[in-house]
């Protein structure tokens, strides 16, 4: 089983269209998308278009989440400037989505319990960095009652397991594709792969594959140059910052 994990798009149509397809070049089982498809670029509308033509799951990210909060009253601000961009089909849609999903598969040796979210299941904007305290990490597993955790947010990847008595929790965070932090202006999303027995138990038997793939940043960039949002955006994509 094969199941690919994408988040924080933010309006880059570019990036998304190459995430697209990579997807069907890939074709795993299931895709789902963690959240913010909206912000810091001007392709809003046409990134959940293309989204909900896929049908792909998606949950709600703090971009996201901006449209349903009061406007921000300088009209300069990354919120505000996304709040004119987007229409009111594709806002009705955002400020509709879950804020997680649960997944729940049957193994040969135990069932499977995986949760999604955005930032962490304590909130949908907190960070949960690669060296998020141990005690804090497990007791939000619990809350959840879950084996593998996976969000965005920090746009920055990383894999983390944590041993707890005879058994491993997965952390995982899929990075980015339309925003990437790390250095790499490549788009990146987590593919995860498992075999018939429970990573719980087995920590072998998942596989995480960041995969990375290049696609027009220049034409992101001038986007942005040519819009009313700052244009640092612009050059952190290009910096990957």
């Amino acid at each position: 089983m094969k199941i690919a994990f994408f988040s924080d798009v933010h309006a880059n149509l570019p990036a998304f269209k190459a995430l697209l397809e990579d997807l069907d070049e890939l074709q795993p089982d299931m895709v789902y998308c963690l959240g913010d498809l909206v912000g810091y670029n001007v392709w809003p509308n046409e990134v959940v278009s293309k989204l909900r033509e896929r049908r792909i799951p998606t949950i709600m990210g703090n971009h996201d989440e901006f449209l349903m909060l009061p406007e921000d009253p300088n009209p300069l601000s990354n919120k505000a400037i996304t709040r004119k961009i987007v229409n009111e089909e594709t806002k009705n849609y955002l400020i509709n989505l879950p804020r997680q999903i649960d997944l729940k598969f049957q193994l040969s040796d135990a069932p499977l319990n995986i949760h999604l979210t955005h930032g962490s299941p304590k909130a949908i904007n907190d960070y949960l960095v690669e060296y998020y305290p141990e005690e804090d990490v497990l007791e939000m597993l619990k809350q959840v009652k879950s084996d593998i955790l996976l969000c965005g947010h920090t746009h920055k990847q990383y894999h983390r397991l944590i041993p707890v008595e005879n058994k491993f929790k997965h952390i995982i965070n899929v990075g980015s594709v339309g925003k990437p932090k790390d250095g790499d202006a490549r788009l990146c999303y987590a593919v995860l792969t498992f075999n018939e027995t429970n990573p719980s138990i087995d920590k072998n038997a998942l596989k995480v594959e960041f995969r990375r793939k290049e696609y027009d940043v220049e034409g992101a960039m001038d986007a942005i140059y040519n819009s009313d949002y700052p244009d640092d955006f612009a050059n952190a994509l290009n910096l990957a910052r």
